[in-house]
């Protein structure tokens, strides 16, 4: 599969797409598709390089099948082969997405909890209680993976994060299903409570009617998700677990935002309808970093 490198490689120079269009007189719809992951043709590929003065594989590279990558998850999963990748990537989506979000653990304390379930030692319960409810959901997630999206998977994928928290003990916090009262993100006001089935039954059905789904509809989609932030807590953590899936199901690179990518993936969620291609280019270096993590299994 083919995949443009394009706007992360543009971005390191100090470069925009449109500098790219106005230069070689390139239309807007074909930069697009470099975007979107649509072909583009060879002679406009050689006469981006030859601006640029760069190689092919500067911007262009073969993709892996997702789906034999999900097929090795779920082998590695039912073989309980410690050390695999599938165990790797346990340990960092969990330890990485829920860092995110303010846990204490560090990335040795959330290894030793998946690969001895114990936590002897570890202070936090909520913290511990999060990290393996991450697990949890992650091999969930592989489970239905090819399920249409729904409102209810989405509200499972929360109700097993947050089960058994201090949070699932407050008689206001819904575990499983959306807020009841309202909160802010950033400083942004969100959907108010009463709107936010509405609002994600149209997002969902508007998702769910893509034809074709690319990395910059998940992207559209993960934004508009945590806009309305439809739960009271762990919208972040589910919203990530989401953006994973829908890479995997639609045979995108997946990726996991870490402390590295952090401010740019918050940056490009507060520009994104001015400049969606902030989060964009956060997401294509996060899918570089994962294609790295992956290498290091190849036989």
């Amino acid at each position: 599969m083919i995949a443009y490198k394009l706007i992360p490689y543009l971005h390191e120079k100090g470069l925009k797409i449109t500098d790219i269009s106005n230069q070689l007189k390139i239309s807007s719809r074909t930069m697009a598709k470099f975007r979107k992951n649509e072909p583009v043709s060879l002679e406009i590929i050689n006469s981006i390089c030859n601006y640029l003065g760069c190689q092919i594989q500067d911007i262009v590279t073969i993709e892996p099948d997702t789906g034999i990558f999900l097929k090795r998850l779920m082998n590695e999963r039912e073989m309980k082969l410690k050390g695999s990748l599938y165990h790797e990537i346990q340990v960092l989506f969990s330890y990485n997405s829920n860092h995110i979000e303010g846990s204490r653990l560090s990335e040795d304390e959330t290894r030793y909890i998946y690969e001895t379930n114990t936590i002897d030692g570890l202070k936090n319960t909520d913290d511990v209680i999060e990290a393996a409810n991450h697990f949890r959901c992650f091999d969930y997630m592989l489970d239905t993976v090819m399920q249409p999206l729904s409102e209810s998977l989405i509200k499972k994928y929360h109700e097993i994060l947050k089960s058994g928290t201090s949070d699932s003990r407050l008689d206001w916090f819904s575990v499983g299903d959306y807020k009841k009262k309202a909160n802010v993100i950033g400083g942004h006001e969100t959907c108010k409570p009463a709107l936010v089935h509405e609002k994600m039954a149209g997002l969902v059905a508007e998702y769910n009617a893509s034809e074709n789904v690319t990395l910059e509809s998940v992207a559209g989609f993960h934004f508009q998700f945590e806009r309305i932030h439809p739960f009271q807590d762990g919208n972040g953590r589910v919203g990530r677990l989401l953006l994973f899936r829908e890479c995997l199901k639609h045979n995108i690179k997946p990726f996991i935002i870490d402390e590295a990518h952090k401010m740019y993936y918050y940056r490009g969620l507060e520009e994104f309808n001015k400049e969606p291609g902030y989060l964009m280019g956060t997401f294509e270096a996060a899918q570089d970093k994962f294609d790295a993590l992956i290498r290091k299994f190849e036989s």
